[in-house]
């Protein structure tokens, strides 16, 4: 199962351009559902009308070198380790979610358009990297969604609850796990029975609901929040501080405070 393209064994029943169609339309919907986001909640005007008040407040003026210093810095270590989690159980699930994803996308774009037709030949390493990137988006989709949501972690709410915030990981998940049992399936030669069918279409609807659903989850969210982790570090760099006051420089006189317990209200 696991080196085996199942967008190749797709194409024998079904024709190439329809299943690169499907992926072209599921990046069309993640763009308009990202303008119609930035344009509603008009988050990209408040970066750059911040940006601007933080640059008249600026102690000093950041050279070339140094401002890409600062973003690939932030990409590297900020982003790509989702460094703000600090270390711990959460970061781990992020990290999984994360590049599991990552590496999902990547292998299924590549399978669709390079390697999809049925006389084909496809590399072993996509088939793997398509696979172990479902796994471990389900592995930490699945960690985060029963144990370590904040709702559930520090509320006490049920894990079943769900509300619209929680469209995102949940068809993340479903996407992931549905790709795979089809892709099980798939490798079974059932011919004529309906269970790799089955799972065809619900791997289809899970990225409908991912991919359609932007406007209404937190897909959008992961463009937002690299930008402001950049726009962050630089205010911090120029002595800005996104007009926020300097620190303190006299020492803490506030007992423990939260620091009585391991942190876990967010």
């Amino acid at each position: 199962m696991i080196y085996n393209n199942p967008f190749s064994i797709l194409s024998e029943t079904m024709p190439v351009i329809v299943i690169q169609s499907f992926l072209i339309v599921m990046l069309v919907f993640v763009i308009v559902g990202t303008l119609v986001d930035i344009i509603h909640k008009k988050n990209v005007k408040y970066f750059f009308e911040n940006a601007k008040k933080a640059k008249k407040s600026a102690i000093r003026k950041l050279g070339t070198g140094e401002k890409a210093f600062i973003i690939a810095k932030t990409v590297v270590y900020d982003i790509g380790t989702t460094s703000e989690l600090g270390a711990g159980k959460r970061r781990v699930a992020h990290l999984l979610g994360m590049y599991g994803t990552v590496l999902f996308w990547i292998a299924s774009a590549v399978m669709i358009f390079c390697y999809s037709s049925p006389s084909g030949y496809t590399p072993a390493a996509w088939p793997i990297i398509w696979h172990v990137g479902a796994i471990m988006t389900v592995l930490g989709g699945s960690w985060f969604w029963f144990f370590l949501r904040v709702d559930v972690y520090s509320e006490a709410q049920p894990w079943y609850r769900i509300i619209k915030a929680d469209l995102f990981v949940l068809a993340l998940i479903a996407t992931s796990l549905f790709g795979l049992i089809w892709s099980y399936l798939q490798s079974l030669n059932l011919h004529d029975r309906w269970d790799d069918k089955v799972f065809l279409v619900l791997y289809a609807v899970s990225n409908l609901v991912l991919f359609g659903g932007v406007y209404w989850s937190k897909f959008a969210h992961m463009f937002y929040k690299p930008g402001a982790a950049i726009q962050k570090n630089l205010a911090e760099a120029d002595g800005s501080r996104d007009n926020l006051p300097p620190p303190a420089d006299k020492p803490e006189q506030f007992g423990l405070g939260i620091k009585r317990e391991a942190p876990k209200h967010y």
